[in-house]
């Protein structure tokens, strides 16, 4: 996994490096080291040395400081390299190949005009100038970066937006420092580590999932979770919708349920199952905000809340805590920022790591705050950050899917925080390859499988 530190705790772990009694590292070791990382990856953008043109944007900081040490290493090369002052930069940078914004970093509190850098590529140091490096806020004006080379461990406003975007393609350096973290992003092998293949000897009860959403004339949300739960490798799925069921032939179960007072009947078949999936689509009519109180006070297995489930959590006058926390049995939260401040009473607000984890601890639970860069976070505070997915996924439905595979990945024997980092690496990924634009949820039912194909 990647690291994932604040800027305070990137201040931090320098002090530590070059105070620490047993081995010391110099400032200017770090700075050398950095400078080195961003000449070679400037070369690489450049395709070569000769007859290329480089103008560095130097702040006043270590920033600035690593930006003239990649000059240097630069004109050594052949290069012929300009470096231009933070305060003296002209409105358009004077024509060249590459702008490397060495300006400012991670710390950078107040106002900057950032030059306009004509055709050139840009290469920014640690993170754009001007964008916060908790928060990914940037004023406007902010020059996006082809590319940014984080040095030593990633921070977040490189991803969250708008920091994300304005990053461009983000390549971590590593220069030699420990960077201890709670925090990291998940990649492909992450996942590929908590995979689990299924045994030849496997049968369909080995991995059954048990579903409770949709509402009569609202069957789409309990179709997308089910079918998901199907396409992510779950054995057996058997689905109720309270008082209805879903239109058309589908290949899970279809088990009957009162439209009220059903909170029995689904706990009394419960111990067949590995996981439960309840609330999408489910609505919020008094009763079913009941029966859904039932079900998690009691329910023995894994189970995955989201959507109307989440809202059942949000209203209960005895608050929320006291039901998630006396489960017996691990549990994993999907709001959005809006069901997030269903639970919390406030939005996630800039610090979307902090957001998280305080409500994690507060409920004792796996929570998953949605987004383009999703969060999960769980009690003891650690946190996984997920980028895969994009404005793709920002469709109806799409929710249902991720709830359907993470409930897969709880039957399928997952712990919970690497269930649900795991259901957001897919998700995204599986939006990723689809189309551009017009992508819907029942598209990525198909595509689901494609992504588990790529795991070794």
């Amino acid at each position: 996994m990647l690291p994932i530190v604040t800027p305070d705790e990137m201040r931090s772990i320098d002090a530590a490096a070059t105070t620490d009694s047993w081995n010391p590292v110099a400032v200017e070791t770090l700075i050398e080291r950095a400078g080195s990382a961003v000449a070679w990856t400037a070369l690489r953008m450049l395709g070569g040395a000769y007859g290329r043109r480089v103008v560095v944007i130097a702040g006043p900081g270590n920033n600035g400081k690593d930006g003239r040490v990649a000059a240097r290493r630069l004109a050594a090369k052949g290069v012929s390299v300009r470096v231009i002052e933070a305060a003296d930069v002209p409105e358009v940078v004077p024509d060249c190949d590459l702008v490397i914004d060495a300006a400012f970093g991670t710390g950078f509190r107040g106002q900057w005009v950032a030059p306009n850098p004509g055709r050139a590529k840009v290469l920014a140091v640690d993170i754009p100038s001007g964008v916060d490096g908790l928060t990914g806020r940037a004023p406007a004006g902010v020059m996006r970066a082809d590319r940014t080379i984080v040095l030593a461990a990633l921070k977040p406003g490189v991803l969250f937006a708008p920091g994300a975007a304005l990053a461009g393609d983000v390549e971590l350096a590593d220069i030699g420092l420990a960077c201890r973290s709670q925090a990291h992003l998940v990649d492909r092998s992450d996942v590929e580590n908590w995979w689990r293949p299924r045994a030849a000897s496997a049968h369909k009860w080995q991995a059954a999932v048990r579903i409770v959403a949709g509402a009569p004339g609202m069957t789409g949300a309990a179709h997308f979770a089910a079918s998901a739960a199907q396409r992510t490798g779950a054995g057996m799925v058997h689905l109720s919708v309270p008082g209805a069921l879903a239109p058309g032939e589908h290949e899970y179960v279809q088990r009957k349920l009162p439209e009220t007072g059903w909170s029995g009947e689904v706990l009394g078949g419960l111990d067949r199952f590995q996981s439960l999936v309840i609330g999408p689509g489910l609505g919020r009519a008094d009763a079913t905000v009941a029966a859904v109180r039932d079900v998690l006070r009691q329910a023995a297995v894994p189970t995955v809340v989201d959507g109307d489930g989440l809202f059942a959590l949000a209203w209960n006058k005895d608050g929320v805590a006291p039901i998630l926390r006396d489960r017996r049995a691990p549990t994993v939260l999907t709001p959005h920022d809006g069901e997030f401040a269903l639970l919390s009473g406030s939005k996630p607000g800039a610090d979307r790591l902090a957001a998280a984890r305080q409500l994690a601890a507060d409920l004792r639970v796996v929570v998953l705050l949605k987004g383009p860069a999703s969060v999960i976070a769980e009690p003891g505070g650690r946190t996984l950050v997920v980028t895969t997915g994009d404005d793709r996924l920002a469709t109806a439905g799409t929710g249902d899917v991720l709830s359907g595979i993470i409930g897969a990945l709880l039957a399928q024997g997952l712990p919970s925080f690497e269930a649900a980092a795991a259901g957001a690496w897919v998700h995204g990924s599986a939006g990723r390859l689809g189309v551009r634009r017009g992508l819907i949820a029942s598209d990525l039912l198909t595509l689901i499988p494609l992504v588990l194909d790529t795991l070794t």
